[in-house]
């Protein structure tokens, strides 16, 4: 009876809910690939915030099918089954002051490996400028081993190895582990301004890790995050500006 209540249950998850999944915003398929990109509503409802995602993602596509392609001709067993299934999804995260936007771009590989894998990256778009920007603007300086990454990265590993006590995973709580992360803005991981239970404002920064890359592939995906208090003596008067409250209640328990 519990087989059959499984079967039973797969059953609904690949039948109809299927059919009510969101239509890819882009899509290319091929013997060798299917690729999908998808941009959440309120991603699209900004034309030119939208439009910004999608010719980054089609581009995305289409490199992937070419190196699907490539493979598929060198090594044409491991194509077999099918071919290569990529994902990649763009989904806003936070609105600050109405102008500046968090997003998250989360990316599903899978090449017939051992297991797929994933990446995350982040993008801080600036609805004034209709441009991507760095967090720079917001800190008097950010030289690699700055005062300013220095701080930065000492809050983003205490916070992430709170996070491993919380799930139990102190075995990869050591610097082993987190030696990718440099005093660096381009070394530290992807960055997003956290919401705040502040209107307008936000409460920090979130920074975004995909699986195995502060610790191991079944720990799956971390995210530090750094209370804009922490960062208060770093800010340009636009920072002090735009940071403020306090991370909201469940913000941490959310996907990110």
């Amino acid at each position: 009876m519990r087989a059959l209540a499984a079967v039973a249950v797969c059953g609904a998850l690949l039948g109809p809910a299927n059919a009510a999944d969101p239509k890819p915003d882009a899509v290319i398929k091929t013997k060798s690939i299917e690729a999908r990109v998808f941009l959440d509503d309120k991603i699209k409802a900004d034309a030119a915030l939208a439009a910004n995602c999608l010719a980054e993602g089609r581009k995305w596509l289409g490199k992937n099918a070419t190196e699907a392609a490539a493979s598929r001709k060198a090594d044409p067993q491991f194509f077999k089954d099918g071919g290569w299934d990529f994902e990649r999804k763009y989904t806003l995260r936070s609105v600050v002051d109405d102008r500046y936007v968090s997003i998250l771009r989360n990316d599903y590989m899978d090449t017939h490996a051992a297991h797929p894998n994933s990446e995350v990256d982040t993008i801080l778009w600036d609805k004034a400028a209709n441009k991507r920007i760095s967090i720079r603007p917001l800190f008097t300086e950010t030289a690699a081993k700055g005062p300013t990454m220095k701080a930065m990265v000492q809050a983003v590993i205490a916070s992430l190895k709170a996070e491993k006590t919380k799930r139990d995973a102190s075995e990869t709580a050591t610097d082993e582990w987190f030696k990718g992360l440099e005093p660096n803005l381009l070394k530290i991981g992807a960055v997003t301004l956290a919401p705040s239970t502040e209107a307008g404002k936000s409460s920090g920064l979130t920074f975004h890790y995909p699986p195995y890359a502060v610790g191991s592939y079944a720990e799956g995906e971390y995210v530090a995050f750094v209370p804009w208090e922490t960062l208060k003596p770093y800010l340009t008067a636009e920072g002090s500006r735009i940071f403020g409250g306090a991370r909201p209640k469940g913000d941490a328990d959310e996907p990110q």
